[in-house]
């Protein structure tokens, strides 16, 4: 637990300066008096938000991971976070022993996500924070939603609402963007890259499952990929697909095998080797074989003669020039497969925050439009 969230300090009188424009939000204890001490006991109690009926999913599991430890990453948020001396902020104004309860709501249209990971995070920073959530991770939310909140000791709710906040927004963000390009690449299915924050791949690559695309290779352990720069070092596709079954053979190791090809000769030259021999090769990546063009629309006759040559023996992948605006046109071309880097490299954020005083947020809400 950060040390903001361990820490005690005295109450602060100037506290008291809140309970005008807090009245009607917050009960005082039946001893509390309007002459006495700023109470320790008092609760910050908010008007609970309207019964809301989620759509029902089965929870989304992270991407497994030999050794990614997910509670680790947490604490190093949470610990840049508090630094050496904890949240100062919370010290002075809030009395350990006060508590709160915060609503989530979504300030913008779009796919939430991070809901399972927030629950992590809040145990991590303080066991005894009651969670409610009234949406799933993958469900959609429009601008105003009230879709979760948290109960328990205010500066423990206020410390974790960054982290929180953090992961949740940027999950949410590709989460909402892989949902668009999922259902627009249909039948084709949406593939996230290695281009994903360091220290957060396997935050970013769930968030891609919870938006409903499929995960590439996590790592460089997981599939034997075969770019470019390895072909160009081996002498050529056929050398590289050689020492690769050469390599899988003696090391007694089934993993599955992409190779990138970048010209038709190159799909060529690797079919017939495949044709030849007893390969592991399992798919083939089609790079920038969608041709973009000066109105806008793109060229996908050399993508389309090359899932021709192919014929279904392998698994396609289409790379390259893909957007929301051209996935569409690449998934009719018959590809098993569409990736894109952009589902994380370049993610907007989905805004959400958590409030304390609800009723004030969703009125700077709608006066900003963000609610």
């Amino acid at each position: 637990m950060p040390a903001a969230a361990a820490a005690a300090a005295p109450p602060n009188p100037n506290v008291l300066q809140l309970a005008p424009r807090l009245r009607g939000l917050v009960s005082f204890p039946s001893s509390y008096s309007s002459s006495s001490p700023f109470s320790n006991r008092l609760r910050l109690r908010l008007p609970r938000a309207a019964s809301m009926s989620a759509e029902a999913r089965v929870p989304v599991a992270p991407p497994a991971h030999p050794t990614y430890d997910l509670k680790a990453v947490i604490n190093l948020a949470l610990s840049e976070d508090a630094g050496d001396r904890g949240d100062v902020s919370c010290l002075a104004t809030i009395p350990s022993d006060v508590k709160a309860e915060a609503t989530f709501i979504a300030k913008e249209d779009g796919v939430v996500a991070g809901i399972s990971l927030a629950d992590m995070i809040f145990k991590q920073v303080d066991p005894s924070l009651k969670v409610e959530w009234f949406e799933s991770d993958g469900n959609y939310v429009h601008k105003g939603l009230q879709f979760g909140r948290v109960y328990g000791c205010a500066r423990n709710i206020i410390v974790a609402e960054r982290v929180v906040l953090n992961f949740m927004q940027r999950m949410s963000g590709i989460a909402t963007m892989t949902k668009a390009m999922a259902d627009a690449a249909h039948p084709a299915c949406i593939l996230e890259t290695r281009k994903t924050a360091p220290g957060l791949r396997l935050v970013d690559k769930w968030a891609v499952l919870i938006g409903g695309g499929k995960n590439h290779r996590i790592g460089l352990f997981d599939m034997v990929m075969i770019k470019d720069n390895h072909i160009s070092v081996a002498g050529g596709i056929t050398n590289a697909m050689k020492f690769v079954d050469r390599f899988l053979a003696k090391e007694k190791l089934a993993l599955p095998v992409e190779v990138e090809t970048r010209t038709l000769q190159e799909v060529k030259d690797l079919l017939e080797y495949a044709a030849e021999n007893n390969t592991s090769l399992t798919r083939i990546m089609l790079d920038n074989m969608v041709v973009p063009l000066g109105n806008g629309d793109i060229d996908v006759s050399m993508l389309k003669d090359a899932v021709e040559l192919i014929n279904g023996r392998f698994e396609t992948e289409a790379s390259g020039n893909v957007t929301i605006d051209t996935v569409k046109k690449i998934g009719e071309t018959g590809v098993t497969y569409i990736s894109s880097g952009a589902l994380t490299h370049s993610v907007k954020a989905l805004d959400i925050s958590l409030k304390i005083d609800t009723e004030l947020a969703l009125q700077v809400g709608r006066r900003t439009n963000r609610a």
